[in-house]
């Protein structure tokens, strides 16, 4: 892609209602995202038709940073800080399954529906493994001395990716769950690790504001580092079609980047493009009329219509 070739991007809607800083977002069926906030509330929106007023699904009495969408189970399995995993029944609107963790923080989840298991990132350096449909709780893996605060999964080399508020990113083999891999040129806290679409790629980011590109199938090489923004980077997310990277920040930016080269080719301000006004904490794509949906300190979402090229 040319440097020329950037995409328009208008901000479409803003969606509020929530009380406190916004910090978790999943995609759930069709063009429905879920939200969780400081509040404890856990809202269901419709990225399609972003003028519906969100419905309110769960209040809770702790923070939930971390939401999963199970569309087998037709469960949204909410990380509720302190009191464990709870699971809601989407059809139904009620609890399905509780299950008690460490009392810590969760800062992440993701599942493998093959292997029919959920994987939970504990603020005490913890990975919880879960079984599904039940939730039982498997494995207790102690990690590191500091916080997991981010997950992504390679189902094709069943491999976790697992980073730590430590500074290092550690891949796991799914069945064994030892280490195969430490990779350990961040600086600081890793805040998220994403694989691009063709998995040939890991890309991890966090506190030291930099995006890291490692080659999965060289025992991921480190082959690219980009100083991406001027703070923390909380989030990234590729787009379906895996032609594009986002990343959000502390920094109250947005950007957006060619998947293939990390070259940057969009920043989502405040001044330009009514961005958010504090940090920006998570990013999905719906994948719905290319659109990108974002959430923020200052309580909102944003969604985002990525047009043509220009």
């Amino acid at each position: 892609m040319s440097a020329a070739a950037r995409p328009t991007v208008t901000k479409i809607a803003a969606l509020t209602g929530h009380r406190d800083a916004v910090y978790g977002l999943t995609l759930g069926a069709g063009s429905t995202i879920y939200s969780s906030s400081a509040d404890g509330m856990v809202v269901a929106w419709d990225a399609a038709d972003p003028t519906r007023d969100g419905e309110l699904l769960a209040r809770v009495e702790n923070s939930v940073y971390a939401l999963r969408h199970l569309p087998e189970l037709e469960l949204l399995v909410l990380g509720h800080n302190f009191q464990g995993i709870q699971a809601l029944d989407l059809q139904n609107k009620q609890l399905a399954h509780a299950t008690a963790l460490p009392p810590v923080a969760i800062f992440d989840m993701v599942h493998s529906a093959s292997r029919q298991r959920l994987y939970v990132a504990l603020g005490d350096g913890t990975l919880a493994v879960l079984r599904l449909p039940d939730f039982q709780i498997e494995n207790l893996l102690r990690l590191a001395t500091k916080s997991l605060r981010t997950l992504a999964l390679h189902e094709s080399r069943s491999e976790l990716a697992v980073g730590s508020s430590d500074t290092f990113t550690r891949i796991l083999d799914l069945d064994s769950l030892a280490v195969k891999y430490t990779l350990g040129e961040s600086t600081n806290s890793v805040f998220s690790v994403a694989y691009d679409v063709s998995g040939q790629r890991l890309l991890t980011a966090g506190r030291d504001a930099q995006i890291r590109s490692w080659d999965v199938a060289a025992g991921y090489q480190l082959t690219q580092t980009v100083p991406a923004h001027m703070y923390t980077i909380n989030h990234l997310a590729f787009s379906p079609d895996g032609r594009y990277l986002a990343s959000c920040s502390l920094d109250k930016n947005i950007k957006l980047w060619d998947a293939a080269t990390l070259e940057l080719l969009k920043v989502l301000d405040r001044v330009r493009h009514a961005g958010h006004g504090t940090s920006v904490n998570k990013l999905v794509w719906p994948g719905v009329e290319n659109r990108l949906v974002s959430c923020s300190d200052d309580r909102s979402l944003a969604v985002w219509q990525i047009g043509a090229v220009s």
